[in-house]
Order: C-alpha cells, then sequence, then structure tokens
C-alpha cells in the first residue's frame, strides 16, 4: 500500500495495537489521541516517520511540504511516510493544508498534535490535592505563543471518561476534529490549538466510559455568550490598565474592624436599565453609580452575582460559568472597569459568590461526565430539594480546588475587595432544610458537614493570607459559633458574618402597630446580649423585599406619614446600631413596591417630597457614622456601647451611648406616633448636649418637632450624675453631642 508518491504504508492489518488504537480514534473512543496522531517513528528501525490526522471534513490533506496524506479506506484518517531526511527539514509544528469536502475552500492550520505535554506535572499534582490557588492559569483557555505558535491551550478536568474533544465555530462543532491529550489519572484533558483566537467559541465533547456524547461547557470559561446561547468564548489577556494601586496599597493596611464600612447592595440588571429597557454595560452602570453612591455616603458596593447565569430570575444565585463576568453587561475587561473606576472613587467592590450550590442545567456542571462529578454522588448530600439545586462534593480535592481557585480568581484578576458568602447554612448542617431520614450524619453521627467546614476555613486562610485586607463576609443565618473568628481558634475564619436575627427582630418589631410595641420590646433589646460575639454586619438586603415580603416602606404600620416616620427610624436603628451597615438599593427611594428584578428602580419617585427627604435621610446617617469615630470604631466590641434606657417598654423609647476615640454620640428612639415632652435620660457628662441628627425634621420629611439643643441639670438619672429633659418627636429619634 503506497500513497500518491509512492511511499510505502504499513499495513494497519497487520499491527493489531495499532489497528486497535486507530480504529478506536476513527470511532471517537480512544483515550490517548497523541498515540495515533502527528509525527511517530516507525518501529522498523529505518528512520522513517509516519504522519497522520483526523480530517472528518477533508476531501484531500497535504504536508506544507507537497507530500499528500492518503486517506485511510473508509476512515477520515491522513497518513504518510517520510524518509528520515525529509521529515528533519519538516518544521517541528508542521502545517497541515486541506480541501473541504462540502465547499471545496482551502485550510491551512499547524497541527496540534505536534506539541509536548502543556501542564507541569507538579501543577497537575497541585491540583488533585485540593491545594493549586492558581488552578485557573492552566484549566480553561488561554490565548498562548508555544515555541513561537500563537493559539489557544484548551484544558479541562474530566476523570473516568473515554474522550474529550474540543468542538468550536472553529471545526464546525465536530466531536472527532480536536480530541485531546489525557493527562493519565490526573483527570486533566489538554489541547494547544494554533491559530485561534479571542472572540472564537468552543465547549468540550465527552463520551463517558458508557459511550454517552456529552456537550459541556467549560467550567473554567472566562467569558460566555449571553443568554440563551451557551457557548464559550476565548478571552483575549486582559489589556485594562489598573489606576488603583493606592488604593490596593491602603487597603493591605486598613483597619477594617475599627473603620466604618457602609455597604450599597446592588442587581446591576435592575438598578438602571438604559432607555430601551435594556441592560446597561458595566461601563456606563460604574458612570452612573458611583456619583450615586458617592452622594449618599456608602463606602463599598456589593454586587449580587454577576458570574454568568441563565435565567435572570435567579438574579445570579444559580451560576453556570463561575469564572465568566455575565454577557448581559460587557467584557470581562468592562467590569475590570467598574470595578477599578470604584476603586479610583474611593469605593469598595463586594461580589457575592456561591460556593454552596449550582444548578442542573445540562450543558455546565451538573453530571458533567454524564456522572456526578461536581456534586456529591448521594442525592441526601447532593441535592437541595428546595432550590432544585446541586450540592457541590466538598470532600473531592478537585472539586475543592474549583471553588477555591475561583475565589482567588475574583480577588486577583479583578481586584475584588471582598466575597460576600452566600447561603453558608446551607453548608455548614448535612440536615439543612430536610426531614428525619433524607441527611446522612457524618462519621461521627453529627449534623455538620465536616468537608464544607474544612473547605470553608481553607478558602478563608488562603485569602486573606493572599489578599490581606480583603474580606469575606458569611451569609449565615444560625447560632453557628465562631463563624467570624480566626481558624487558629477554631473559627470559620470570616472577617463578618450577616447579623440575620437583628434583621429579623427589628422589621418584626417595627411591623407591630405602635400601640402594641410595649409588648414586643425585647425583640430591640435581645440583640445587644449577643452582639460583639461576632463581626456583624446589619443587613437590609435584597431578600427582605421580594416574594410577597413588600418593600421596607409598606412593611411599616400606619397611614402614609406613619409608614415614613418608621422607615426613618428604621434606618437610624441600623444606622447607630453596633455593626457594619448593608442596604439594598431602592430603599433609598422609599419604594412602594417590591423590588423587581426585571425592571429598575422607580426614580420618579425622587420628584416626591418625603421620598427626597428618605434620601437625605440615608446620606446624613451615612456621613454621621462615617465622620464620628463613637459610630463606627467599636462596631464590634462591648466598650463603644452603653445603654442609658432600656427598660422603657410603657413608652416604647430606647436610649444608648455609642463611644469611640474619646467622643460620645447620644441616640435617643420613640417608638410611638406619640410626642414625649420634657422625657428624662441620663447624662454620661455634665454638659449641654446638641441635635445632630433628628429624623423628624422637615428636611427629612418629618413634622419638625424636637429640640435643637438640650441643657444640662444637676439631677441623677439612670446611674448618670447628670441628666436632661428632652422633647422627643413622634416616632422619631435623636442623635445628641456634648457641646464642648
Amino acid at each position: 500500500m503506497s500513497d500518491d508518491n509512492g511511499n510505502k504504508l504499513p499495513d494497519l492489518r497487520q499491527t493489531p495495537l495499532l489497528d486497535e488504537a486507530a480504529w478506536r480514534l476513527v470511532e471517537g473512543r480512544l483515550h490517548d489521541p497523541f498515540q495515533i496522531l502527528g509525527a511517530h517513528p516507525l518501529a522498523d528501525d529505518s528512520g522513517r516517520w509516519l504522519i497522520r490526522a483526523f480530517m472528518p471534513s477533508a476531501e484531500r490533506v497535504w504536508l506544507e511540504n507537497g507530500c499528500e496524506l492518503s486517506r485511510v479506506p473508509g476512515t477520515d484518517l491522513f497518513e504518510c511516510v517520510l524518509e528520515a531526511d525529509a521529515y528533519a527539514a519538516l518544521p517541528r509544528h508542521y502545517r497541515l493544508e486541506w480541501i473541504e469536502k462540502h465547499d471545496g475552500s482551502r485550510h491551512a492550520q499547524i497541527s496540534p498534535y505536534s506539541f509536548d505535554p502543556l501542564i507541569p506535572d507538579d501543577d497537575l499534582l497541585f491540583f488533585n490535592e485540593g491545594r493549586h490557588f492558581h488552578a485557573y492559569r492552566h484549566l480553561g483557555a488561554h490565548v498562548d505563543v508555544i515555541d513561537g505558535v500563537e493559539g489557544v491551550r484548551f484544558a479541562v478536568w474530566a476523570p473516568a471518561v473515554e474522550r474529550v474533544s474540543v468542538i468550536g465555530d472553529f471545526n464546525g462543532w465536530h466531536g472527532l476534529r480536536h480530541p485531546m491529550r489525557s493527562r493519565g489519572g490526573s483527570g486533566v484533558w489538554e489541547l494547544f490549538i494554533p491559530g485561534l483566537q479571542p472572540g472564537d467559541q468552543y465547549k468540550f465533547e465527552l463520551r463517558n466510559r458508557f459511550g454517552h456524547i456529552l456537550v459541556k461547557t467549560d467550567p473554567y470559561a472566562f467569558r460566555m455568550n449571553l443568554r440563551p446561547d451557551t457557548a464559550c468564548r476565548v478571552a483575549g489577556p486582559s489589556r485594562h490598565e489598573w489606576g488603583d494601586a493606592e488604593w490596593l496599597q491602603a487597603r493591605a493596611q486598613w483597619d477594617w474592624q475599627h473603620q466604618p464600612m457602609s455597604i450599597y447592595e446592588v442587581h446591576l440588571g435592575s438598578w438602571q436599565r438604559d432607555e430601551n429597557g435594556g441592560f446597561l454595560n458595566y461601563r456606563e452602570i460604574a458612570r452612573r453609580l458611583v456619583p450615586w453612591v458617592r452622594e449618599l455616603g456608602f463606602t463599598h458596593v456589593e454586587l449580587m452575582p454577576v458570574m454568568e447565569h441563565p435565567l435572570d430570575e435567579s438574579w445570579g444565585y444559580q451560576v453556570t460559568g463561575y469564572f465568566a463576568p455575565t454577557a448581559r453587561h460587557g467584557s470581562p475587561d468592562d467590569l475590570r472597569w467598574f470595578i477599578d473606576h470604584c476603586h479610583r472613587n474611593g469605593i469598595g467592590v463586594i461580589l457575592d459568590w456561591v460556593p454552596g450550590h449550582f444548578p442542573r442545567d445540562e450543558y455546565a456542571l451538573a453530571r458533567f461526565t454524564g456522572e456526578p462529578l461536581y456534586e456529591h454522588p448521594d442525592p441526601r448530600r447532593g441535592e437541595h430539594r428546595d432550590w432544585g439545586t446541586l450540592i457541590f462534593d466538598y470532600g473531592r480535592n478537585e472539586v475543592k480546588n474549583f471553588l477555591l481557585t475561583n475565589a482567588v480568581y475574583w480577588l486577583e484578576e479583578f481586584h475584588a475587595d471582598g466575597l460576600r458568602v452566600d447561603a453558608v447554612a446551607s453548608m455548614l448542617y448535612l440536615d439543612y432544610s430536610r426531614e428525619p431520614g433524607e441527611w446522612v450524619p457524618n462519621q461521627f453521627g453529627g449534623r455538620e458537614n465536616l468537608e464544607a467546614i474544612a473547605f470553608l476555613q481553607e478558602t478563608n486562610s488562603v485569602l486573606h493570607g493572599l489578599f490581606p485586607g480583603a474580606l469575606t463576609i458569611a451569609e449565615e443565618s444560625t447560632s453557628w459559633p465562631m463563624v467570624s473568628r480566626p481558624t487558629w481558634m477554631g473559627g470559620l475564619g470570616f472577617s463578618m458574618k450577616w447579623n440575620m436575627g437583628w434583621m429579623n427582630d427589628t422589621l418584626r418589631y417595627l411591623a407591630e402597630d405602635p400601640v402594641h410595641r410595649r409588648w414586643h420590646h425585647d425583640l430591640l433589646t435581645f440583640g445587644l446580649l449577643y452582639a460583639f460575639s461576632e463581626n456583624f454586619v446589619l443587613p437590609l438586603s435584597h431578600d427582605e423585599v421580594v416574594h410577597g415580603k413588600r418593600s421596607l416602606l409598606e412593611k411599616m404600620p400606619g397611614d402614609a406619614w406613619q409608614k415614613f416616620a418608621n422607615l426613618r427610624l428604621l434606618l437610624a436603628w441600623q444606622a447607630t446600631h453596633p455593626g457594619k451597615k448593608l442596604l439594598f438599593m431602592g430603599a433609598e427611594l422609599a419604594q412602594w413596591h417590591e423590588w423587581q428584578a426585571l425592571g429598575q428602580l422607580d426614580w420618579a419617585l425622587l420628584e416626591q417630597p418625603w421620598h427626597q427627604g428618605i434620601r437625605r435621610l440615608v446620606a446624613d446617617l451615612n456621613r454621621l457614622y462615617v465622620d464620628h469615630p463613637a459610630l463606627h470604631r467599636h462596631d464590634f466590641e462591648a466598650e463603644g456601647f452603653e445603654w442609658l434606657d432600656c427598660h422603657d417598654r410603657d413608652q416604647s423609647v430606647l436610649s444608648f451611648i455609642r463611644r469611640g476615640d474619646g467622643r460620645e454620640l447620644l441616640c435617643v428612639f420613640n417608638f410611638t406616633p406619640v410626642p414625649r415632652p420634657q422625657y428624662r435620660i441620663g447624662l454620661p457628662r455634665a454638659n449641654d448636649y446638641r441635635v445632630l441628627l433628628n429624623t423628624d425634621s422637615e428636611h427629612y420629611g418629618g413634622s419638625n418637632s424636637g429640640p435643637l439643643q438640650v441643657h444640662c441639670e444637676e439631677q441623677p438619672w439612670m446611674s448618670h450624675a447628670q441628666s436632661a429633659r428632652v422633647d422627643l418627636p413622634p416616632l422619631g429619634m435623636l442623635i445628641l453631642e456634648a457641646v464642648q
């Protein structure tokens, strides 16, 4: 058997091992395509080389030296034999030229099967051990230059399958055109394809051990198409030139525990839309959002998940592209510009992160190899029945590494200032939202998810070690101990934890008709019994204004005047209570309706005086919180708080002192619509006091009752040697500062 140039070809039928491997390649079942494809010396010691290419769409194929490859009868496998001198004259990374069957067009490409293994063995080892912090630099699709050849290297973890191929618009989405090299027991497959460029679309095609063909998106894809298209795109190297070096340097030295932190929670898709109701680009959002956040006095924004997700209604919490900023708002560099612009204007950026579960979409992580891979194989540990999602297998090193390197990726590549970790409680408990018999105890018979706990501790330790000053914040709704305590103390290692108890108790109290609040007084005072057991954030988040829970304004009882007055009390209670602050967008507008994720905020409300008043109050409260150390220096320490009077349930009045840097502020709340003239409070100093803020001021839409200044009297009261009589406004709050 000879080719058209008279070169003798080996008879595959006379080489059983080669014959078997070749036919497995043809059938798409070969585990190692490099065993057949590319250049291989003949075993006859003649010095000749056999060159093979599998070209399903080709009519004819040539080497760049003009030698035509012959088609193996009945297959799309092409091959030729070169004498030693002809092979020596051929470039190592030789070019193949071919004519397409369907249209006769001519093409050329350097053979992908002329390159050595890509990922160093040590990196594969670290990945398999679950401790490769930068695995994202190796897995996924990366534009690269290898041996002077430009192209894209691909790598994916898919153990125990027969074949993995790269498919895309560059090969007609044909699963046999670019089969990948198996890196053995690591479970990683890789391939460098010359000539590909940023923007090329791709996926992976897998043939699993049962012979089933699966088409999957790249778990490490850095860019994906806009839904409903599910293809990945090759992302080029970032061209963004960062300008936040000063910010990052200051962050590394930031004493965040004793500095103000007021967070504006944002859903980018519904904060504002363009004039046609479409999504804004990350850059345009930043140009509009940053002035608004600065005007309101917030120190940080928290973005609800910007990772790619198929369903708008999931708000980003059902992620299919953990490394890909959602295409709804632009490119990865557009998001980098957004964060950089925030930093240049003194605003930190926290990203929501969802390591607790992922959706069942067949094209993504779910049953990635046709079997559970990223999810725990036991449905009693691998399924969230309430949410219809799947739970990561935290005990599998490569899965843990996927999440760990993902966390590193967002802080390193996008300069995020921290991660707010979603649904931590669901990760900690094996019986979370499960009835008896629906969960499996751990090895010690307990309900704690030991693997998830270890994962969270390791992730927090790694992030805090690599990125000094960056924050991790847990949304954890139970009484799990030491969530925000260091791992070396036995804690989970988070910087802070959402105070869900404070949120629930506060909203429940304020929803009560004021005439009944005397019977629920402890809902406001109880929180101070545990306020310093963790580093708490006080959240009034998106979860509280959806699914029939009503907006913050509509939660308030009474007529319209009382609703606004009660909302002002809520905002003041949050601003002066120990703990960092988080407020969901729209609260500053006093929206009447619930948050609508498919629309935008009701900006027209700002034309109405009462709504303008709420905006002004939010801004003034934030500025007081930032400017006065008494309100933030000891957010996490008992020395910064003292009750003046927590016992007056009959009149629903509460008063306390906030301290910091040797200064004090007095906060007095009247939670009834009844004015309290000449209400006596104890004073820590023998000074007159001036009113820094009165929520009942007409500036905020109030009735403008209440004093401008109060005078000290030498009458002991509530353990203090002096006191004052204060005219308390109805449903109002006063912040008092000693006159120096």
